[in-house]
């Protein structure tokens, strides 16, 4: 709840739509309840073949002669006290025990005939002095009422509509802002299956909530106060007798709203589950279909939809119970009002199990209204138990959504970082170990001093490290000991915006958006002109297949560039890293899906650009190797070699074997 209280204080920093809302919601509920009253003037005066002139007028001469009948019974009873008791003394009690009750109802009829004698000369003016008339007036009345009342409805749903996506488009930028500011995954984190459907599914939940309560929940409740007041204003004494069964009803429906909310939050996390084996399936679709695992992917979707399935059926469940419960509390309040009622007009009581209820007996007028006021508050009630599922989805999203909030990302600024110059002097990896998991380290005492300007090639079998050693360097991840320094100065002293515009970045598998191939080369530095970007395609040996594209640099790239080979998508992603002039590069495996003469091409281009930067290349290319000033061995996490090719292949026996083997030859040619 205290998450989704957060999600309604975002709503409140617009205070005039709320404003708005509010009245708007108090006008519903006024006409609501000002529309159910119509049924007193029909039944007691249209009804009765008279006009309102003369109901008005009896209704004062009424009260002219209750106040006099009972101005003369409190006069009799100060009477009876001044002339002194009886041998027994009981007129002085009867007289003494009845003055107060007596005194109460004259105030209250004083009131009442003060109101009439004010209503009088509207009622006189505006309204005809017919029976038939009056009847028709009374219903234009309660057309009029309708028809304001649903205008005023509309207009709140507009307005409640517009507050929620407000709330909603800025708790997504939020959401996007800061998910953008974590880390990137490690094995066991919540992967990008879990991210969307909280940012889809479970935002969505929370804007039906947030709809609701600055909706129905406000409507509704004003709506039932509105024929409540009423209500008390026939009886008071009666319509409390009548809600005596709401206490056990509402403990029962927040019992329910905790069962509720509990299975929103399974059933939350198995839409998660569902995303990620959908995602799953159809990212690897190609595979999929080589090795003809569509039956074991459809059993593998059908037993999560099932999950959700039977999440879903419980949350329907609970959900159902809550409309017998309301529809059982609102019959209980109408039937104990029926039988008070009908026990006070019938047999003309005014005192019910030994309480007054009423200073006079209740005419039956009085009391059809009484009933329709609490019909009209049962429609309320009924209302908001159809919200209630959605209050509760919203509060366990809340809960998810807020979750990933309230995160906070381990790799950021420190208080004192700074920005940096360009790169010149040396990158040093002083002692460094590092691990995704505890006590399986992936980097184990890396010490390595790299100058600027040097070109060194990273080689060692799969899961030696090698990538994760690149993944230090631009801080994507810190390492649990150790220290990584730039021109001397600790990676984490330095601002992630000043290191990271130092990097230029192509790895294995090159990243492409679903836009233009010239905003794509031009990803990262927008400042640069096009012909620029052009030259930078020219320089990744691109230029050639890009021109012969239909619409050339403006040709739009599909989902992850996939209407381009691999090579294709490759030589763009070194494109763009060139065009970004970084003072280091780092290329993993960038090369190894581009053709032999391609490669050559680009080796060219590399030798060039690497002049006057740091070149940090993981590979197992024999081209690549030869562009090499140094050579880093690296096996299960730890330098085994470093020199130049020459002098591992006379140290170094694993280089040998690596070197000579059939896979690297593979890989090699």
């Amino acid at each position: 709840m205290n998450h989704f209280l957060q999600v309604v204080q975002i709503a409140l920093r617009r205070p005039l739509w709320i404003v708005a809302i509010a009245v708007t919601a108090l006008f519903v509920g006024v006409m609501w309840g000002g529309n159910i009253t119509a049924i007193y003037p029909i039944v007691e005066v249209a009804f009765r073949g008279e006009s309102l002139h003369y109901w008005i007028d009896l209704k004062i001469q009424e009260c002219d002669e209750e106040i006099a009948r009972l101005q003369e019974e409190i006069a009799a009873a100060g009477g009876t006290e001044a002339d002194g008791p009886s041998a027994d003394g009981s007129d002085r009690e009867a007289g003494t025990s009845h003055r107060p009750v007596r005194s109460g109802q004259l105030s209250q009829l004083l009131v009442k005939r003060d109101w009439y004698l004010w209503l009088r000369p509207w009622i006189l003016r505006l309204t005809p002095n017919d029976a038939f008339s009056t009847l028709l007036f009374i219903l234009s009345l309660l057309l009029i009422g309708t028809v304001l009342k649903s205008v005023a409805l509309v207009i709140n749903s507009v307005l409640v509509a517009r507050v929620a996506h407000q709330t909603v488009f800025e708790l997504r930028r939020r959401f996007f802002a800061h998910v953008l500011r974590l880390e990137l995954s490690k094995p066991g984190d919540e992967g990008v299956a879990h991210l969307m459907s909280r940012f889809t599914h479970d935002i969505n939940c929370i804007y039906s909530g947030l709809s609701v309560l600055l909706g129905k929940m406000v409507r509704e409740p004003l709506k039932m106060l509105a024929c409540l007041v009423g209500a008390a204003w026939v009886c008071f004494p009666l319509l409390v007798f009548s809600l005596l069964v709401v206490p056990p009803a509402a403990w029962a429906i927040w019992k329910l709203g905790k069962l509720l909310k509990r299975a929103n939050r399974r059933a939350m996390e198995e839409m998660a589950q569902l995303y990620g084996t959908l995602e799953e399936a159809l990212r690897s679709l190609r595979v999929v279909k080589a090795y003809t695992m569509e039956p074991y992917e459809r059993r593998r979707f059908h037993e999560t939809s099932r999950r959700y399935l039977n999440k879903g059926m419980r949350i329907a469940v609970f959900d159902a119970l809550t409309h017998p419960l309301t529809e059982i509390l609102g019959m209980s309040i109408i039937s104990l009002a029926m039988a008070a009622g009908a026990y006070l007009v019938l047999n003309e009581k005014t005192h019910l199990l030994g309480l007054t209820v009423s200073s006079r007996a209740l005419t039956m007028p009085e009391l059809v209204l009484f009933y329709a006021l609490l019909v009209g508050a049962a429609d309320p009630a009924r209302r908001l138990s159809d919200i209630f599922a959605s209050l509760q989805a919203a509060m366990a999203a809340s809960d998810r959504v807020f979750a990933m909030l309230e995160r906070e990302p381990e790799i950021k600024d420190r208080p004192l970082a700074r920005r940096i110059p360009r790169h010149r002097r040396d990158l040093v990896f002083d002692h460094v170990w590092f691990s995704y998991t505890p006590d399986q380290p992936v980097l184990r005492d890396i010490n390595l001093e790299i100058p600027f300007g040097e070109t060194i090639v990273i080689v060692g079998a799969s899961g030696s490290g090698k990538s994760t050693l690149l993944s230090l360097i631009p801080r994507f991840f810190d390492p649990n000991r150790g220290e990584i320094r730039l021109d001397g100065v600790p990676l984490p002293d330095i601002r992630l915006r000043s290191l990271r515009k130092q990097i230029g970045l192509v790895p294995q598998e090159p990243v492409l958006f679903n836009d233009t191939i010239l905003n794509n080369i031009k990803y990262g530095s927008p400042q640069a002109t096009d012909e620029q970007a052009i030259e930078a395609a020219r320089a990744a040996h691109a230029h050639t297949f890009i021109e012969q594209l239909p619409q050339g640099y403006n040709t739009l790239l599909g989902p992850m560039g996939c209407g381009l080979s691999g090579g294709q998508r490759q030589r763009i992603a070194l494109a763009r890293a060139m065009l970004r002039d970084p003072a280091i590069l780092i290329l993993d495996e960038a090369t190894s899906q581009i053709d032999v003469e391609s490669e050559q091409l680009i080796h060219q281009a590399l030798e060039r650009f690497a002049q006057g930067r740091t070149t940090i290349i993981v590979t197992h290319r024999l081209n690549t190797i030869a562009m090499a000033d140094r050579i880093l061995l690296l096996s299960g996490g730890q330098i085994v070699g470093l020199g130049k090719h020459h002098e591992l292949l006379e140290q170094c026996e694993l280089y040998r074997r690596l070197f000579a083997g059939s896979m690297w030859e593979l890989r090699a040619a």
